[in-house]
């Protein structure tokens, strides 16, 4: 059977861009050490992203509210596009760039974190929603494409997906959230224990 280069090439391009990524497990690990520290102590997780990246945000929230891996209590976390009712109703009163903004400034209170995925790292809304989370007291992280791109400036701490494609940096960007998963159970069950 034959298979056309398109399809291995995105192998390729997938396990190339692994080997740099892999390079970056340190921060996912001090994301999710923190994130537990910030969750425990009665804070949120925002997060939000567009088209694929919106998935992505959506499937980390739906591990900590639910559960990773293993049994362990609920935390609060928030996919900000999830509500439609709110980003199409935001979105029609004050324009796309403030669909996730306006919701940090609602829900977001000093301390929380704000995570925002793009594989481009220059979505005007996301760029919008890293300004009011960092006038609001939000530490923010951006899981991005190659850098330099603007949401790696207006954030916190930023890991950087080095791929040509859009495609593997989502697929990466699902490893990070995994590997932050990962890391944030362990250190809940370290201080449970």
């Amino acid at each position: 059977m034959t298979v056309h280069p398109p399809v291995v090439g995105h192998c390729d391009e997938l396990l190339e861009a692994m080997g740099a990524f892999r390079a970056s497990a340190h921060i996912t690990e001090r994301w999710g050490e923190r994130l537990a520290a910030v969750l425990t102590g009665g804070g949120r997780l925002l997060a939000a992203g567009n088209g694929g990246s919106a998935a992505q945000a959506q499937h980390l929230t739906a591990e900590l509210v639910g559960r990773y891996q293993h049994d362990r209590p609920a935390f609060s976390a928030l996919a900000l596009h999830a509500d439609t009712s709110s980003t199409t109703a935001i979105a029609n009163d004050y324009g796309v760039d403030q669909v996730f903004a306006r919701q940090v400034r609602a829900h977001g209170r000093p301390g929380d974190v704000l995570m925002l995925l793009s594989t481009s790292g220059a979505s005007a809304n996301l760029l919008s929603a890293a300004d009011a989370a960092r006038s609001a007291g939000l530490r923010v992280w951006a899981l991005t494409g190659p850098a330099p791109n603007p949401l790696v400036a207006g954030s916190d701490e930023a890991l950087c997906v080095t791929a040509s494609s859009a495609a593997t940096v989502q697929e990466l960007h699902l490893v990070a959230v995994h590997m932050v998963c990962a890391a944030f159970d362990a250190a809940v069950e370290r201080e449970a224990a």
